[in-house]
């Protein structure tokens, strides 16, 4: 009786009548024909996939260029008798390599997480006998034996049963049980979900009855094994992040070997290539070496993420993939599965229609009025006491919160008779006993049309009854009629259909929208994200759920059916368009995702079940429902969500785009301070008369400068003002733009100017290590003004000078500190080859070193559009 377009009314499944299963002429397999079956086809149980061992994994992580730079950097700081160095830069290896180890282990407890939920134990038939045995001891043409509360064990085919109903949310996402209709006849399964079917599926619940099903699929060959098998052929990608670090540290390793090159024998040609011109030249060249490899790339990069992992658990959010969480910035598109994701998982009593009149129960918490206490009274009398359907429990929870100290709940009554649900009736009734003689109240509900027919409705109030099903089904509503009638007991009629029932109302059931869902949704609308909502529910629930959270264009709906006749190039062109798509298999979800990562978006993908899993992985980032996802879900994801809060995702978003803004911010002020460190150990090779004017030691002494301020100062900044009102990020742009590379060169070159300017004018009157110190103070004056300057490319230093960041006042405190030491303390002069200084001299340092980049000031009052983090596109 409703419309095509919505969800059918669909009962609730009925409890257990006085029927019972019928077992004859039932022996099943034998004990050895299912031994030699489990021989020949394997267990019911997914293939362990072969473990790499700790050897393998360590030449993958070898050939890593991240890796590679760490070890050689640490290898030159031990030539160099620097093991302090060494040691810090070759722990980091060992991070790297955790990493790897601990995806590696992901994979694996995701597959251990599918074979332990297909293996529950089981009750078959062998012999005639009934038989407890493990999961993984089913054979394909086992017989087994299910009731109520029970797990699946395989895929099979319901041969007998009564009201059998099953949960298969785990694969379809649709929170509605399903009815299972047993069949002698069907030879193949059907797909899951869809009501009167006789296939059941390994891993789903059984929600009501009982039955007998025959094996037709077991382990690897069931629907949770096609998603196992999915699960291990999908491979993560690397982010861009990722493959664009490598680019530059094999760059950056090929010209710092050719400078250490080019510098030692330039150096000892022009002074005469004598031994000692020899030796001084392998100094400047180790010192070149070091100005030209920053080994604090790798080093930036995993605190960042790690550092950003931290942060983003105190919003509820847990990474298991590190580099996601930079990549969540550049996030285009967020597929969200609506059972569990959307909406709450948890079937809720919407609204009562009596004759016409209708009530929304959403937040109602004052009593009912009228008829819809009847209403509601019948419902829950033609219901289980202690059930587990999802729309029993609903009818229950609405019962006591809107029935409470009322005379409506009858805990005393007795049942009499239950009049099960049968495929061709849809409806339930229960017969209680008052304990007033032999009087007998009935309650019934079910499909409108079943209660319709049920209480011989003339054809104008069907017609009526059709349009007011039709309205509430098309709200995303499951739609139940509930009846009521009334009977001696010694004169309770055996047939259903014999039953005197008077019609009382319509129950409108849903699954609701969480609460924080609309805003979250708008805000990620507001970042430029797109959501896409795939489900496999019915389109008029999913259209409804679209329009409740804020979805946009949501009046187009693909179903999977649809999926199925198109190709892929059809697919390409039209996922653009659609935002909700509906009755979609887990096969469909990867495809949809593939198709998206085809046209070049970012993908996001958020989801719970066990369907998800394969498209969780397959997706950019994936995004697991903690609470209510499952163990595989949360194994494939990037991210799970601890409170299940679609909200905290626009956290994460947010925390994304601050860490990819913020490691621009760290990487252009590392290429900024390179540039003087490099042109300061190159430019005395090619002129005989100058001295070196930094060493080794001098650059060890930069390091302490330039590692915490890249890897703590600017981690530690807050996201810029408009970091969530921008669009993403394009997936193909570079961390270093021409811009970027262009500023953060003539941030340098101005320091060099600087610097080899105040060299110039020291070397009057001041003796050689005296003018080496001028020039490292200026030098070292620079780094700090280029830190406060490169904080922010949206506010002026003197306004980010209000804004706090502890790990700045520290850096900047303790350089200040080790400048004075190594200035005025005698010993720390000698080691780093400095003079004393007169206060005029450091005077003009520290002028000189402010001075040197305040010009780019000027730019952050004359912004490009777009420019919002530090030497921006």
């Amino acid at each position: 009786m409703t419309s095509s377009s919505a969800a059918p009314a669909r009962p609730a499944p009925a409890g257990p009548g006085t029927s019972s299963l019928d077992l004859a002429g039932l022996p099943g397999l034998s004990e050895a024909e299912a031994s030699a079956r489990l021989e020949q086809e394997g267990g019911n149980e997914l293939p362990e996939q072969k473990k790499r061992t700790l050897l393998a994994i360590a030449i993958e992580v070898a050939r890593e260029p991240m890796f590679l730079m760490l070890v050689a950097a640490g290898s030159l700081y031990l030539f160099m008798g620097e093991p302090a160095d060494a040691a810090m830069l070759l722990s980091f290896v060992l991070v790297v390599m955790a990493i790897t180890v601990i995806q590696e282990r992901r994979t694996e407890r995701a597959l251990d997480a599918l074979r332990d939920l297909s293996s529950p134990r089981a009750l078959v038939i062998r012999d005639g006998v009934h038989r407890r045995i493990p999961g993984r001891e089913v054979a394909r043409g086992d017989l087994i034996v299910l009731a109520e509360g029970d797990r699946v064990p395989a895929d099979g085919l319901l041969r007998r049963g009564i009201n059998l109903a099953a949960d298969e949310s785990l694969l379809t996402g649709e929170s509605v049980p399903v009815r299972k209709a047993p069949s002698a006849a069907a030879v193949a399964l059907d797909p899951p979900g869809g009501d009167d079917l006789p296939s059941v599926f390994s891993g789903t619940l059984v929600t009501a009855g009982q039955g007998i099903v025959e094996v037709l699929a077991t382990g690897p060959r069931s629907q949770l094994g096609r998603i196992g098998k999915a699960l291990q052929q999908v491979e993560p990608e690397p982010t861009p992040l990722q493959r664009e670090t490598g680019r530059l540290v094999r760059t950056f390793a090929l010209v710092g070997l050719a400078a250490c090159a080019v510098v030692v024998v330039a150096y000892a040609l022009t002074r005469g290539g004598a031994a000692q011109a020899w030796k001084e030249g392998l100094l400047a060249g180790i010192a070149m070496a070091m100005a030209t490899l920053p080994e604090e790339f790798p080093v930036v990069l995993t605190v960042f993420l790690a550092l950003g992992a931290w942060r983003i658990s105190r919003s509820n959010v847990l990474t298991r993939r590190m580099p996601a969480i930079e990549t969540l910035g550049a996030a285009t598109v967020l597929c969200v599965d609506k059972t569990g994701t959307l909406t709450q998982n948890q079937m809720t009593l919407r609204r009562l229609a009596v004759s016409g009149a209708s009530i929304d129960l959403a937040g109602l918490e004052s009593p009912l009025a009228g008829d819809f206490h009847g209403l509601l009274e019948n419902a829950i009398l033609a219901s289980r006491r202690d059930p587990f359907d999802p729309m029993e429990r609903a009818l229950q929870a609405a019962g006591g919160r809107l029935l409470a100290d009322s005379d409506h709940l009858h805990p005393g009554w007795s049942l009499a008779r239950e009049y099960p649900l049968t495929p061709s009736l849809l409806a339930v009734s229960q017969a209680w006993q008052t304990g007033s003689a032999d009087e007998v109240v009935i309650a019934s509900k079910g499909a409108p049309e079943a209660i319709a027919d049920l209480c011989h409705l003339p054809p104008a109030a069907r017609a009526s009854l059709t349009l007011e099903v039709a309205a509430l089904a098309s709200s995303g509503l499951r739609v139940l009629g509930v009846a009521r009638g009334s009977a001696r007991l010694p004169g309770l009629p055996t047939e259903h259909h014999d039953l005197e029932l008077e019609f009382v109302g319509l129950l409108g059931l849903e699954d609701p929208l969480r609460p924080t869902v609309p805003a979250a949704v708008a805000e990620c609308r507001a970042a430029g994200v797109r959501v896409v909502m795939i489900t496999g529910d019915y389109p008029a629930t999913a259209q409804s759920i679209a329009r409740q959270a804020g979805l946009p264009d949501c009046e187009t709906v693909i179903t999977g059916p649809e999926l199925d006749r198109m190709s892929d190039e059809e697919l390409a062109r039209r996922i653009g368009g659609v935002q909700v798509f509906a009755r979609v298999v887990p096969e469909q979800k990867l495809r949809l995702v593939n198709a998206l990562k085809a046209n070049r978006e970012v993908v996001a993908m958020t989801g719970d079940g066990v369907n998800d899993a394969p498209a969780l992985k397959a997706a950019h980032i994936g995004i697991a429902m903690g609470g209510r996802g499952t163990d595989v879900a949360r194994e494939a994801a990037s991210l799970v969500l601890l409170d299940d809060d679609f909200s905290s995702i626009v956290a994460a978003v947010r925390l994304g785009r601050r860490i990819f803004d913020n490691i621009k911010k760290a990487i252009a002020f590392i290429l900024a301070v390179h540039v003087p460190i490099a042109g300061l150990s190159m430019l005395p090779v090619f002129f005989a008369g100058w001295p070196l004017l930094l060493l080794p030691v001098h650059i060890v002494f930069l390091e302490l400068i330039i590692d915490p301020a890249c890897s703590l100062i600017f981690e530690a900044e807050d996201a810029e003002a408009d970091v969530m009102r921008r669009p993403p990020r394009r997936p193909d742009e570079r961390l270093f733009s021409r811009r970027t590379i262009g500023l953060a060169v003539l941030q340098g070159l101005s320091v060099l100017a600087v610097c080899v300017g105040v060299f110039l004018l020291a070397r009057v009157g001041h003796t050689t290590d005296a003018a080496r110190a001028l020039t490292f103070a200026t030098l070292v004056v620079a780094f700090v003004v280029i830190i406060l300057v490169n904080r922010s490319w949206t506010r002026s230093l003197v306004a980010m000078l209000r804004v706090p960041n502890a790990a700045l006042r520290w850096v900047v405190g303790g350089t200040t500190i080790l400048l004075a030491v190594v200035l005025f303390v005698p010993v720390a002069q000698r080691i780093l080859h400095f003079a004393p200084l007169h206060p005029g001299d450091l005077l003009l340092s520290v002028a000189a070193g402010l001075a040197c980049v305040l010009w780019t000031e000027a730019l952050k009052r004359r912004p490009r559009r777009g420019d919002t983090t530090a030497l921006a596109v």
